[in-house]
């Protein structure tokens, strides 16, 4: 990506916004498919659900065997042989408990029917081809495990289809045997469960109930698990097990003791479908069942291998979030230690020397006033500049008619911020030159204090600290927050790590010899006070960070001021360590700056932020389809240690911390609209479009900043 980029335009095209639709929506499908796979239900193995009536169940099927056939008319009930005993399991299958029980199966050479969820066969088809390639045999157990007595048909007809659709997907095959959810004996059937097992079999379904009930769901031991499974007489029946839900280490074991202990007592083993004397229960799907089948299946692979890259992800943004947050902390301490001693202790000498002060101005009418008036009351001797760039809005009359001294007004055809601060540059009578932008003020002490690190040789810039001055709105009161939090924090870390990558445009003072070194500003990105950082410290000038040098902007008052905004700063960024990437490689200090303070901007300023949504999105996914209260756990715990940072940082800068009371909120859009800002810059560059400079509309509101009496008093 050349940082000189080769078209011009607002970023903007109709095939962009296709393709990130069609990208989103594909996200949204891909997380809503593997939401409902692997959504947290509840399984037989958690409890029973609470009985109702049963006086309209018949008696033939109250009193009968524990398989209802209401396919034909009347009513069937079917019952297993004496002595002959079929192994069913519920809610499989388990990635981790299902092979162990097929293996104890294939250990005694016995058959079992398995009653799955489609979900999980969808995501495990090779389970489900291993079940019946031991000879074993499937029937269903819906979907995703409702309580079919209180769904509506059109839910149990979902149930039922994307259940065989995943079984044919997986196998080839469909099947006729189901088992609802939450039941048991026939015996036990209610009035809604009969009207269930009668709306089975007008779908042509048979209904697999049980006799005998292991209770291993219980996890009491092994042995009460052999016990309650052994039959008290020589009535034979299907048995209950379960091959998923949880911990299945003893019915594995009770399995292993069970079988050979049945069959010394001359017991048979057989598939339900057998041991009723039905056909077997596994027939060949049609070709559209295989078609979509194998489709599902498909997707349901894709979206668990996409979701499970994205689960780690997840823990690499907040294996970040943390490390990032713990190193500024320590680090910002350590800075802040050091320069309460240095300032304690100074005894050499304070830089004196008078400087030129370069305000770039281009219709500045609302705040230029008040920025000319703040540089004119500095303590430190100056030179004001105001370089007007073509204005339309008489912002150089404005400075002239102030007629305050030391001030001049150099006026310019329109050619840009860089253009209008090397000519300020040019006209400059002083080594240090301060830049200021138009929209902000100065205290009276903030030259003196800025320019104090240049009585050090090596110092080529210093950063000062830039504040919100207009916190009156809900937007403005999330800048000053980011300010606070971000910007100011990580750059007493880039002051430390001695590789600053941005002297912001607000309040920077650079030496003029340095200025030259480089060749001035350049206009090669939309970001030339990054840009102009970056060459400072790839020529390796020390560039420093001074706290208690602050400056007051008036930031963007709307969202779609600060879009326009953060746009520009986004894709400038992204050009700037374009156009710097060679310092990764290089030597002495252009190489400690590319792989510290480069590689820390692409890490934490474009890796982290296109990462950090996540975070968001598995807040909404988990409350939908994990545990809520676990997610809302992770969640508050990754906002706590956020607030602590906040707080910290705020305590650093001397800030009231009643703000941040809207962190949460910060949090749930005002991010939100920053990662967004990031990946189209990100897609602007890449696509080579130049974005055309844009003036935020200004209204002059200094109300926090503490200098305003001073600033206004000649309006």
């Amino acid at each position: 990506m050349p940082s000189r980029i080769r078209r011009r335009g607002s970023g903007f095209s109709l095939g962009k916004f296709v393709v990130a639709v069609v990208v989103l929506a594909t996200f949204v499908a891909v997380l809503l498919l593997n939401g409902v796979l692997t959504a947290k239900t509840s399984s037989d193995a958690e409890g029973h659900l609470q009985r109702g009536p049963d006086d309209q169940v018949p008696v033939a099927v109250h009193d009968g065997g524990s398989a209802i056939d209401t396919i034909h008319d009347p009513v069937r009930t079917l019952s297993y042989p004496a002595k002959t005993i079929a192994l069913t399991f519920d809610d499989g299958p388990d990635p981790e408990w299902t092979p162990q029980i097929l293996e104890v199966l294939e250990k005694y050479q016995v058959p079992g029917t398995f009653f799955v969820l489609g979900s999980l066969a969808a995501q495990h088809p090779d389970l489900v081809r291993e079940m019946r390639a031991t000879g074993s045999e499937i029937g269903l157990h819906t979907f995703t495990h409702p309580n079919l007595a209180e769904a509506s048909t059109n839910r149990i007809d979902r149930e039922l289809t994307l259940t065989q659709l995943a079984l044919a997907g997986a196998t080839g095959e469909i099947s006729y045997l189901v088992r609802p959810p939450y039941s048991s004996r026939s015996d036990a059937l209610t009035n809604n469960e009969y009207e269930v097992v009668r709306e089975l079999g007008e779908r042509g379904y048979v209904t697999a109930l049980t006799d005998f009930d292991s209770r291993d769901w219980e996890r009491k031991g092994v042995e009460v698990i052999e016990k309650a499974s052994t039959p008290s007489s020589d009535a034979g029946g299907a048995l209950l097990l379960h091959d998923a839900g949880g911990d299945r280490t003893q019915t594995v074991a009770a399995l292993d003791r069970l079988i050979p202990q049945l069959q010394a007592q001359g017991w048979r083993f057989t598939t339900v479908s057998e041991g009723l004397g039905l056909p077997t229960a596994n027939t060949p799907a049609d070709t559209w069942d295989r078609v979509f089948g194998t489709i599902l299946v498909g997707a349901a692979g894709v979206s668990t291998y996409i979701v499970r890259g994205l689960e780690w992800l997840l823990l690499l943004v907040g294996a970040l979030v943390v490390a990032r947050l713990a190193i500024m902390v320590v680090v910002a301490r350590r800075h802040a230690k050091q320069s309460r001693l240095a300032t304690r202790s100074r005894s050499g000498p304070w830089f004196t020397d008078p400087v030129s002060v370069v305000v770039p101005a281009y219709n500045e009418k609302e705040c230029i006033e008040h920025t000319v008036r703040s540089l004119v009351a500095s303590d430190h001797p100056v030179e004001i500049i105001v370089v007007d760039d073509g204005s339309t809005d008489g912002t150089p009359d404005i400075v002239e008619r102030l007629g305050l001294p030391g001030v001049r007004v150099l006026r310019q055809p329109n050619g840009g911020k860089p253009a209008a601060l090397n000519a300020g540059i040019r006209a400059a009578r002083h080594e240090i030159v301060v830049m200021i932008d138009g929209d902000t003020v100065f205290e009276p002490t903030t030259v003196g204090t800025l320019v104090q690190p240049f009585v050090r040789p090596e110092v080529g810039a210093v950063a000062g600290n830039a504040k919100v001055a207009n916190r009156r709105s809900l937007v403005s009161r999330w800048q000053h927050i980011e300010y606070v939090m971000g910007f100011n924090l990580d750059r007493r870390v880039y002051d430390l790590w001695r590789c600053m990558t941005t002297v912001p445009g607000a309040v920077g003072a650079f030496r003029r010899s340095a200025l030259l070194e480089v060749g001035g500003v350049s206009d090669d990105t939309l970001a030339e006070d990054t840009d102009l950082t970056m060459a400072l410290c790839r020529a390796g000038w020390r560039v420093v960070y001074e706290e208690r040098a602050r400056a007051w902007t008036e930031a963007p008052g709307t969202l779609g001021q600060l879009w326009r905004q953060r746009y520009r700063w986004s894709y400038g960024t992204i050009q700037s360590m374009w156009k710097h990437r060679a310092s990764v490689v290089a030597r002495g200090p252009a190489g400690h700056f590319g792989r510290v303070g480069l590689l820390n901007i692409a890490l934490f300023q474009v890796v982290l932020p296109l990462l950090a949504p996540l975070v968001d999105v598995f807040l909404v996914y988990g409350l939908f389809f994990l545990d809520p209260v676990t997610t809302l756990v992770a969640w508050g715990g990754v906002q706590l240690i956020q607030l602590f940072a906040a707080v910290y940082a705020f305590r650093l800068e001397r800030e009231k911390i009643g703000v941040l009371w809207l962190l949460p909120f910060q949090q749930i859009v005002y991010r939100q609209l920053m990662y967004a800002v990031l990946i189209q810059s990100i897609m602007t560059a890449l696509a080579g479009i130049r974005l055309k400079w844009q003036k935020l509309r200004r209204t002059g509101d200094f109300g926090g900043a503490p200098v305003e009496r001073t600033v206004g008093a000649g309006l």
